[in-house]
Formats: structure tokens, sequence, C-alpha cells
């Protein structure tokens, strides 16, 4: 099959495709420099056929818009040859078509020891490119493009603290498979893992206004996993700092300065996505920005969407501080338009970034169907949402399922999928000695077996905030052990008394041949933990969606889940769910108590102990299961095409 693609320059590309097995080979034909400069300017075409970034092979090639694998066998001056693989969304859903993972032999495996200098989840890994060996299923792609911005604190892997990162990541990557024009806005902060960027190039300086003056501003162009990035680069003290979070500047002028910033970009090299797409309080005020400033200048095409992660934070603001990017704060703080409500009748009244936002947006979305209804019903802002609930939907978040995939995680010492599960148990063996609690190194392959094994491993992955039931996390610590099973908590606190508590109870853990207690953030480690699980417990008191359980559930390990939010929307008992009753995947309990958690573990232990052939095949269901962004996209770009301007 030969299929030429036009593009707007004095030559075009041409590109001979040919289906065989499971790759797609694609012969690119002309400079390689040449071939890049016309990606860069024909996003449209160009990711209905490659997504994600691929590395830099001699100073005379450039970096492909692509995460692929390079073929060097007949790479000339001017020519290379390309291999596109299946999409990892079509793995998922058709694992008998994977071709079958290889286990690394005994001898190959370099087993860690909880005495070793450097932690295993420390030593040097394959860069993160090489986890996305899958690209996209060039089936399906949408005919009407649209050209999408997010607009965001966070970005997975680059700028990571929750779920709000993967979420960015997933959403965006779900997009450009189906043919559309996206980028993700993001501060430049000074903590941002570079070396995870590819093709990071200046492309503009401008000015953008702050508190009476107008800062000098660079725009930084780059892509991350095969996303266009864009980076806001001010040249004040915003955005310095070792951490995403919690620098030493003040964090709601830096935001709304970064608000500002993105339409300031978008008007001065005149650009007009079809959507703006805000994330979360940090960027709520865009919309109020666009619509009472940006639209009546220059910026007339795009529409906004709001996305709420998480109804906790209100992003709080005073009328003087509002007044700082440009605002009139007197003229938002109306009932009807970014007032608290909360403070009717306090001296002074404050805003609410978030409310603001929810008013100005032309829809708003959070991240699941259940935390929709919740949110209705429940917390002060439910008589705002009450009011636009005709603008208000629930869209169930997706994962990653390239960054995600434990057939081609680099991070992991085994890959395994749903047909194939024998490499898990090494990734159980490979953990549990690392971390001191497995004593027993036996050979691995389909027949090995390990005392240390035959107990489950119960794996909690999550911030350290009451959101998450600290208290039922404290609970499981003991009970788990004494239900012979093994623990792992991975997590930091916010709170430092909160950090003290866990730090002493995992001092006390030290010692013990059951629990590990590890307070710190690692991306590589989560990866590791979610491959040797049995079990990931996720107790929280309110989940607007939850990424863990499917991220567990794709790497294998049964949920345990409070059934609330989103929890609500992706998990159903094997035991009770009736409504559910072709699709049980985990346990699920309901009170906030020690009793209703003991209860889902005592099932879940007795499952695991008793229904080993059963408990095997739950695993093979729940990883097969289709958790990715393509059906959540979908939802999104129905929406953005509902609000766009034709």
């Amino acid at each position: 099959m030969f299929t030429a693609i036009p593009f707007p320059l004095n030559q075009m590309i041409s590109w001979t495709a040919l289906k065989s097995n499971s790759s797609l080979s694609v012969h690119v034909e002309g400079p390689l420099g040449a071939v890049r400069r016309r990606l860069d300017h024909c996003h449209q075409k160009v990711q209905k056929h490659i997504w994600a970034s691929g590395r830099q092979t001699a100073s005379r090639f450039c970096k492909l818009h692509a995460n692929i694998n390079v073929s060097k066998t007949s790479v000339s001056d001017n020519y290379s040859q390309v291999h596109l693989q299946q999409s990892s969304e079509q793995k998922a859903n058709s694992p008998g078509q994977n071709a079958s993972v290889v286990l690394p032999k005994d001898e190959d495996i370099v087993w860690p020891s909880a005495q070793d200098k450097i932690p295993f989840w420390r030593k040097e890994f394959p860069t993160r490119q090489a986890t996305s060996k899958a690209t996209i299923n060039v089936i399906g792609q949408d005919s009407d493009i649209m050209h999408i911005v997010h607009v965001t604190a966070e970005m997975a892997p680059i700028a990571k603290v929750g779920g709000l990162g993967d979420v960015v990541t997933g959403l965006a990557r779900a997009c450009l498979h189906r043919g559309h024009r996206v980028e993700v806005m993001l501060p430049f902060y000074e903590c941002l893992q570079k070396e995870q960027i590819n093709d990071l190039t200046l492309s503009d300086t401008y000015l953008s206004y702050h508190n009476g003056d107008w800062v000098s501003t660079r725009a930084y162009r780059g892509h991350v996993t095969g996303i266009p990035v864009i980076l806001i680069e001010p040249a004040n003290q915003f955005f310095k700092g070792q951490r995403v979070y919690g620098g030493s500047y003040n964090e709601l002028e830096a935001y709304l300065f970064f608000s500002r910033a993105c339409l300031e970009l978008m008007q001065v090299t005149a650009t007009q996505p079809d959507i703006i797409h805000v994330h979360e309080w940090q960027t709520s005020a865009l919309s109020l920005l666009y619509w009472d400033m940006y639209h009546k200048l220059s910026v007339k095409k795009p529409r906004l969407i709001l996305t709420i992660h998480n109804m906790e934070h209100y992003g709080e603001c005073r009328q003087e501080q509002l007044n700082i990017c440009g605002l009139d704060g007197s003229v938002c703080s109306t009932i009807d338009k970014a007032l608290d409500d909360r403070t009717i009748g306090h001296n002074p009244e404050r805003l609410s970034l978030l409310k603001g936002g929810i008013v100005y947006s032309n829809a708003v979305t959070t991240v699941s169907p259940t935390y929709v209804k919740e949110t209705l019903c429940s917390g002060w802002l439910s008589n705002t949402l009450m009011q636009y609930c005709e603008k208000y939907v629930g869209i169930l978040n997706g994962i990653d399922t390239v960054l995600w995939d434990p057939a081609t995680d680099v991070f992991l010492p085994a890959h395994f999928q749903a047909h194939e599960i024998e490499g898990k148990q090494i990734c159980k063996q490979y953990v549990q000695r690392g971390l001191g609690l497995d004593s027993n190194l036996l050979t691995v392959g389909k027949n090995s077996t390990s005392k240390g094994n035959d107990s489950p491993l119960v794996v909690c992955i999550t911030r350290l905030v009451a959101q998450k039931g600290l208290h039922l996390i404290r609970y499981a610590i003991n009970r788990v052990a004494e239900l012979g099973g093994k623990f792992i908590l991975l997590g930091t606190a916010p709170d430092g008394r909160v950090q003290e508590e866990f730090e002493y109870l995992s001092n006390q853990c030290k010692e013990s041949n059951n629990v590990r207690l590890l307070l710190t953030y690692s991306e590589e480690l989560s990866h590791m933990l979610y491959a040797a699980a049995d079990i990931v417990l996720v107790p929280s008191m309110y989940e607007p969606c939850g990424l863990a359980q499917m991220i567990g559930m794709r790497y294998g390990a049964v949920p345990i889940v409070r059934r609330t939010g989103g929890l609500a929307d992706t998990v159903f008992d094997v035991d009770h769910d009736q409504s559910h009753a072709d699709q049980p995947n985990g346990f699920v309990f309901e009170g906030i108590d020690e009793g209703s958690l003991n209860g889902a573990l005592e099932r879940a232990f007795q499952y695991y102990n008793e229904k080993p052939q059963l408990w095997m095949e739950l695993v093979s269901k729940i990883m097969r299961i289709d958790n990715s962004w393509e059906k959540s996209a979908g939802e999104y770009i129905n929406l953005y095409n509902s609000v766009r301007v034709r």
C-alpha cells in the first residue's frame, strides 16, 4: 500500500506502509531535517501516523515527532526507516495478538538486597522514552480536526505531583491519537525534569502583565513522550525552587501570572485554538481573563473547558490579588461571579478562582459520574454547580496505557501480560527481596515457587492526606501482617505532623519481615510496586476518580476500595455487586470504619488463599479491562464539539 501525504511546502513526504503481523513499517523519503520541519508545520496530518518523540541518531538527523523504534539497518545520510508498532490500547483489547514477553534468565537477574548502598529503584534505567514502544492505532481517526490547548500546573512525567499530571498527559495523548492538534502549556518550573523534554527550543520572547508592570517572558517548545508542550518562563522569581508546589514565591500570584501569560502568548502569536482546556483552581482565572479581557481584544475563537479534579481546593483569592493580573477584583466580587459564598458578610470578603472558572467556562467537567452526583449535593460549591448543572458533566478518567504497560515497562525486572503472567512473580520476588521482605531467591520461570510469594502482597501508593483514609491505612499496616500478608506503603505527607507520625511507624517496622513504609516519592518505584502487588489498597474517604485502582488492575493487582466517587465507577465487588455481576473485579466496602475495611481484607485473603485458580483467573481478567483513555477521550471530543465555534 502506498500513501502520499501532501504538505504545504515545495515537496512531499512519501510513505510506504507495509502491514505485517503486529507492526506497521513506514518508510520516510527525503532529508530528515526537511522531514522534521514539515512535521513541525503539519501536526494534524502527521499525528495520524506518529505521535511520540524519537531520539537523535546523528548530528545531521533531527528528532522526529515520534517515540519510535529506529531501525539503523538502512540509514544513510538522508534516509531512515521508522517502525510504528500497534497501539497499546489495541494491545490491551487484543492481548492474544501481542508478541510473547521474554522472561529474563535466572543468571541475568541482578537480585537486589535491602543492604544495597543504592536502593534498587534509584539505579540507572533506560530513558523514559523507551517505555513508549507502542503508538497510535491509525484506525478510527476523527475527521473534524480541532486545535486543543491544555493549560495546567502539572504534566506527567516532567512535573507530576498527583493524578492531575497523569490525566493531562493521558488525555492529550489520546486526542493526538485521534488526529487532533494538541498542545500542553505548563510553567517552566526550575525543578522540571528537562532531560525528558525532546526538541526543547526557545520559540518566543514577549511581555506579559503583572502588578502594574510588563514582565519579560519566554516561551519554549518541545515534546514530552511525544506530546507538544509550551513552557512559560517569566523573568522573575515565579516557579523557582526544587518542587512543583511550595516554592518561596507567592503561588497564587504566580498562577494568575501564568494564566494571563498563556493568553498573551496566543495574542502576540495570533494563535486561535478551538478549545482551551484549563485544569483546577491554578488555571481557572484564565476563563475570567479570556471573557473579560482577551476575547474583547483579538483572541476570539477559543471556547473554554474547565476540569475539576478535586473540589477540595478552591483557589481562595483577595480582590487586590486578582487586581494584580489586570482584572478588576471588585467586578468579580459578586455572588453571580467569583465571590466565595462562605465569606459573604465577612471583612474582607474573598473570591474563589475555582468558582469563577465554573461561572465563566463554556463547559465544566469533573473526573467521574459518581463524583458529579456527590458534588451536586455536598460542599459549598454545590449551589453554583446546581445553577450551572446543564453544563456540568462527569467523564471518567482513563490511564495512559503507553506509560503504564507491564509488557514494555522499562522499570520492571521482568515483563508480563494478561495471558503470560509469569513475569509478575519475578517482579514480586524482586521487590520483596530488595526491601528485605523475602529471604528466598529461587530459580525463576513458570514452575518457580517461593515461600515468600505464598502470602499476598498488599500495596498502597498514595499521598498521605486525610482524603485518602489515613486511619484506615494505619489499620491496614498491622491487620495485613496479622492475616499473614505483606504490606508496602509508598507516599509522602504535605503536613509535617502526619509525615512525622508515619516516620515513627516506619521506624517501628524496620525490622519487620512483613511491612515496609517508604515515605518518599518515586515514579520508578511506583511502577515496580504495582507490578509486584497482589492487592492494591485504596481506602479513600472521597475520591473524585482515582487512578491507583486502574493502574493496579493494568498490572494485575486486585483492588480493595471504599465505594465512593470514581472508585464506585470502576471497581465492582466479586461477591456482593449484583448490578455488575458480569464484571466483578475487586473487593469493595462501604463504611469509613476499620471493621468495614477488615471485612474486605478478610474476603480478599480468603479468596487468595483458598481459591488460587479463581484468583489467577481474576488477575488475568482485570488485566484485560480497557481503562485506557480511548472511550473517555471520545466523550471529551464530543464535549469540545458541542461548544466550539465553527
